[in-house]
């Protein structure tokens, strides 16, 4: 992919889209004012069938219109901002994403590339919410117009693995294909357990069953064929209110010798860090999340509680609403040192829960490039 293009990656998005102009006159030496990439003809098939899927459209999208420039006929399409939700304008193109190969412990010399449909948004105007340096919106989702849909050729398998640092100092990892994958002497994949990925009618995302959840012994039982979607744009897990009030009071109860702070939004379960001005580390039980097939993903201190101030930490569940549209969306601070699995040919989900217990991370990866 492009060296100077930073991606938000989003396992939901139906499109990736960057910051970009759309041009027709590629040649050396005419003039871009930033990255340009191939036109796609509003004429074209592909066009008709971006513009005329489910997938560019959204409430709060207005239809898209032709675009005529030079007497040439560009193809908008709707895409929605991973981050707020608001209807961005992009214009359908083409790009070439070069992924590094790798033997499982080091980066290699070899490049793969693979060409995919892409969406040009305007850089100036399109970024704002997003950390700063991120340009694009790399889409990691079942969907066809997603970058896997164009991963498909050999040697590379529909698998994708994600292992996202506990430290913005740190590099996370992305992989694409079946491994193996080292953190320091370890493969990870004997550290797997897995659960079947789920489809839902309205989305390209991710989802697996949940059971329950368990505290300290205690079970929090949920209703029938609950589904968890897993998100890398959703910082912290959110509850639907029905599932988030007991697993708080159950919370609460087991944590009652921890003194308790004063609430810091978005959460409502806090503690004290700070005794006589000295720092004290938390250390709570961990939250099993049953899920479907038997298998248990534990969430341990590290990825439960989120710490706040100097003074307060809180627990790192956020109450979604009473009639939020998912039961349970897993976010990315619950993701933080897990090795996550997405075998996109057998629908199936593996997790590691925390890499620390295992003495590694997801930091452990060598990205020093080996011949």
């Amino acid at each position: 992919m492009r060296t100077n293009t930073n991606y938000l990656i989003d396992i939901d998005a139906p499109f990736s889209w960057f910051g970009c102009w759309p041009t027709w006159n590629m040649q050396p030496g005419n003039y871009c004012p930033g990255i340009c990439t191939p036109a796609i003809s509003c004429y074209d098939n592909v066009c008709n069938k971006v513009r005329t899927s489910s997938l560019s459209k959204s409430p709060s999208c207005p239809p898209a219109q032709d675009s005529d420039y030079e007497g040439e006929c560009y193809c908008p399409y709707n895409v929605v901002d991973s981050l707020d939700g608001r209807c961005v304008i992009s214009y359908l193109s083409s790009d070439t994403f070069d992924l590094k190969t790798s033997n499982g412990r080091n980066p290699l010399p070899p490049i793969y590339s693979a060409n995919a449909n892409v969406g040009c948004v305007n850089p100036a105007t399109a970024f704002q919410s997003y950390p700063k340096d991120v340009t694009g919106v790399m889409a990691l989702s079942t969907s066809p117009y997603a970058l896997p849909a164009s991963l498909n050729q050999p040697p590379l398998n529909k698998t994708l693995s994600l292992c996202l640092p506990s430290s913005t100092a740190a590099h996370g990892i992305l992989f694409y294909g079946n491994g193996p994958y080292y953190l320091s002497d370890v493969d990870v994949r004997s550290l797997l357990s897995y659960t079947p990925l789920l489809k839902h009618p309205d989305s390209f995302g991710y989802f697996i069953g949940v059971n329950s959840f368990v505290i300290k012994k205690r079970s929090v039982d949920l209703p029938g064929n609950t589904t968890a979607k897993l998100s890398t744009t959703e910082p912290y897990t959110t509850l639907r209110t029905d599932i988030y009030n007991p697993v708080v009071r159950r919370f609460s109860l087991v944590t009652k010798r921890i003194p308790k702070a004063n609430p810091i939004a978005p959460f409502s379960l806090c503690y004290s860090t700070s005794t006589n001005g000295t720092q004290a580390a938390l250390k709570v039980p961990d939250i099993d999340v049953n899920l479907q097939g038997g298998k248990k993903w534990s969430i341990s201190t590290a990825n439960s509680i989120k710490q706040i101030t100097e003074d307060v930490a809180c627990l790192a569940f956020v109450d979604g609403g009473a009639k939020s549209e998912h039961a349970i969306v897993i976010g990315t601070h619950q993701f933080e040192d897990n090795f996550l699995l997405f075998d996109l040919e057998n629908s199936t989900f593996g997790f590691s829960s925390s890499l620390l217990r295992k003495q590694t991370s997801c930091a452990n990866f060598d990205f020093t490039m080996h011949d």
